[in-house]
């Protein structure tokens, strides 16, 4: 089966999230677990989240990937801004437990001319204090495309990040093909190379999420320029060999592409056509 769905808003409840994904065709889906340009969070409303719960378990779903905000950036030169980006953290770590046994996903963030150095040391040292031996969410480091001083942009620097944290239990990647492509990994004509990369430097297990997404731009463009599934520079083909490939076909795929939802659904409909269609 595919395990794919999107990105849902969360303004009306955690049970409507679930019953658009299955208005979709989705088994799964993607959400910002507050704001996605500040601070505030939607109240927790435990009735709601429950009927998720029993909506999920009677459909079958793939874990569902908790996004945050893409303004926090806790390699900041600012020592409030890597605070405030840690209290959120750590605050959606709590929330997510309400929704035991997903996952959460963040962009490392952007050292700021500082160094990529010192921003990994402070990446790392920041998730040392917020993850948690009982904690059930995997925190996910999102590939990223590389622009301007963003870290995340090779495999080797998020290696660098896993490498220095206690928990290693409690952290993985999640895959942007985006991101990827446009930092330089050619994902169209030597996936299996790209994969096996990955796997020496940071292990194929350690991959728990793939963020389904064209590119507007030209492989290593460094630009992160999200495009509907075919109709950018990545190509359908492209994406038929990557969900059906034996090391990701099980993995939840999410689409972050600039699309309404029914321009998702039409998109899961034609990568279900696809998958198991493997070239």
């Amino acid at each position: 089966m595919l395990n794919i769905g999107c990105h849902l808003s969360v303004s009306k409840g955690y049970e409507a999230m679930g019953r658009d994904a299955l208005k979709i065709g989705a088994n799964t889906f993607q959400f910002f677990t507050r704001n996605p340009r500040g601070s505030k969070a939607k109240e927790i409303d435990i009735n709601d989240i429950e009927k998720l719960k029993i909506l999920m378990k009677k459909n079958n779903f793939a874990k569902i990937l908790g996004h945050a905000p893409y303004t926090l950036n806790i390699c900041s030169a600012e020592e409030r801004t890597r605070e405030f980006a840690l209290e959120v953290l750590e605050d959606d770590l709590k929330r997510m437990e309400y929704l035991p046994n997903n996952l959460y996903n963040f962009h490392p963030g952007s050292h700021v001319k500082q160094g990529v150095d010192i921003g990994i040391k402070y990446i790392a040292d920041g998730l040392n204090k917020i993850l948690y031996p009982e904690q059930t969410t995997i925190v996910l480091l999102e590939t990223m495309s590389g622009k301007g001083t963003e870290i995340g942009k090779t495999f080797e620097e998020l290696q660098l990040i896993i490498d220095n944290i206690n928990l290693k239990d409690k952290i993985g990647v999640c895959l942007d093909t985006c991101h990827v492509y446009d930092g330089e990994y050619d994902i169209v004509n030597d996936l299996d190379g790209v994969l096996y990369e990955f796997n020496k430097i940071i292990g194929i297990d350690k991959l728990h999420a793939i963020h389904l997404n064209d590119s507007k731009n030209a492989m290593g463009s460094h630009n992160d320029r999200h495009e509907t599934i075919g109709n950018g520079q990545i190509g359908i083909d492209a994406f038929s060999r990557i969900i059906n490939h034996p090391e990701l076909k099980n993995l939840p795929f999410f689409l972050e592409t600039p699309n309404d939802l029914e321009g998702h659904g039409k998109e899961i409909i034609l990568l279900k056509k696809l998958y198991n269609g493997w070239k």
